[in-house]
């Protein structure tokens, strides 16, 4: 057995017998003391992952970049834990003082598909204080601190910090509070009306101080049905943008801090389909825009599979390719396809997901998806200049981008049990499929396949 396998199976039965020996007692969070009106109650959380990879990226790590010491056969082990309390302070009938602690630790062993490895971090995650005032239908909440916040679906608005790199756990991504926010919301019945400021806890790694403010504003009429708007502008960042060339034809050119000043709003809504039990359709609409740049993007989902995010038009001096922000990145939420939303973020992309699961026993589930991944705009960034390149012998007249729209075809099979009401077993399998698009830059590439298996313990 090689020594990885070794480590990460000696791992994950501690793990294993350790978390199921507590998940036979009280599955509740564990309170630490209550007294009075005051309550402190403590939590944790962990995670152990092993994951392997082939073909990473397509090859694209040596045939288009050139990076000859890339191994593009890839497997490692990741792991974190996450402890923390939360308390409450009861100040007569309608006041309550609450406030959270917590901090995360993770690692990496082995090389992960970033080329990152045998590192990781102890860093801070939530640290927050609130007030919450509450009279009859009416409540006001306040709170300001690293924590977890998440807007309407989570297409523009939720992960706010990042994992992988340095800090390890690339795959697991545990860390998902913002490093700052402040809070304001009201609620009323079915409304309820958030303000929000928030700067993201980026990696060391990638730090370009952006922070964004806003509002939310939702109503629930029953749990399977909502309509809201989020809306708001990034006030500082240093993030650049790629251009498109004019015509797609030289190199894109690099804006830097295009993200300053970007403003967007998003239209979000689901409501159930009369006559069948668990259907429901749900849609999202977001448009950018930056004067500043001359800047106009948008992007949109259907939920019965297919969703869309801008491209910059290559014959156009408008900038539109639309800034996906802090979109929650799962197979199950606002990743494009499963493989490829490693190398796609969601600008200039088209996609088409169908997706089925069974559920045999309460315990047991299994699901499929299938997805298309289509460019928005060819000739234009994907990525920051992904794919720059000479044709045939026109070396004064490089190109960007693809020729074809079709990038790739994703499969991706999943099957998750509940061991216990506080232990979790997922394992995976994925399977990505270069077309026309992706071998309108290399003739050949090959089909790019992965695997996985984590164990999550939450109490």
């Amino acid at each position: 057995m090689p020594p990885l396998a070794l480590q990460v199976s000696l791992v994950v039965c501690a793990l294993w017998s350790a978390t199921t020996a507590v998940a036979a007692q009280d599955p509740s969070p564990e309170t630490l003391y209550q007294r009075d009106g005051f309550s402190v109650v403590g939590h944790l959380q962990g995670g152990v992952n092993l994951v392997v990879e082939h073909h990473l990226f397509w090859d694209f790590g040596e045939t288009v970049a050139g990076v000859t010491d890339f191994d593009p056969n890839a497997e490692w082990f990741e792991a974190y834990l996450k402890p923390g309390v939360t308390f409450e302070r009861r100040a007569g009938d309608h006041a309550t003082f609450y406030g959270g602690l917590s901090g995360v630790g993770s690692m990496t062993i082995g090389t992960d598909a970033f080329d990152a490895g045998d590192t990781g971090r102890v860093t801070l995650e939530e640290g927050y204080l609130g007030w919450r005032y509450a009279e009859g239908e009416t409540t006001f909440d306040l709170s300001v601190g690293p924590r977890v916040f998440k807007a309407g679906t989570g297409m523009l608005i939720e992960a706010g910090g990042s994992s992988g790199f340095s800090r390890g756990a690339l795959k697991l991504g545990p860390r998902k509070a913002w490093g700052f926010a402040a809070l304001g919301a009201i609620s009323h019945g079915a409304f309820k009306g958030t303000a929000f400021y928030l700067d993201p806890n980026e990696s060391p790694d990638n730090d370009s101080g952006n922070r964004l403010a806003g509002v939310d504003l939702r109503y629930d009429s029953n749990p399977n049905a909502l309509i809201g708007l989020t809306a708001g502008k990034v006030i500082a960042s240093g993030s650049p943008y790629p251009k498109a060339p004019p015509g797609g034809v030289g190199v894109p050119s690099i804006i830097p801090g295009a993200r300053d000043g970007l403003e967007f709003i998003n239209l979000y809504g689901r409501a159930p389909l009369a006559g069948l039990p668990n259907a429901f359709m749900a849609a999202d609409l977001a448009f950018e825009r930056n004067d500043r740049l001359n800047m106009r993007a948008w992007a949109g989902r259907a939920q019965v599979g297919y969703q869309t995010f801008s491209g910059d038009d290559p014959d156009t001096d408008r900038l539109e390719r639309f800034d996906p922000l802090y979109y929650e990145g799962n197979p199950s939420a606002w990743s494009t396809g499963t493989k490829s939303s490693m190398i796609f973020i969601n600008s200039n992309v088209n996609a088409w997901q169908v997706a089925a699961s069974i559920t045999p026993t309460p315990v047991d589930t299994f699901t499929v998806r299938i997805h298309r991944i289509d460019a928005d705009q060819l000739r234009s960034p994907i990525q920051f200049g992904q794919a720059t390149r000479v044709e045939g012998d026109d070396v004064d007249n490089p190109i960007t981008g693809v020729t074809r729209h079709h990038l790739s075809d994703d499969l991706y099979f999943e099957y998750f049990r509940v061991v216990s009401p506080n232990l979790f077993l997922t394992t995976g399998f994925s399977v990505s499929n270069p077309q026309a698009g992706m071998k309108s830059i290399v003739a050949d590439p090959p089909v790019w396949t992965g695997a996985y298996i984590n164990l999550i313990a939450n109490y």
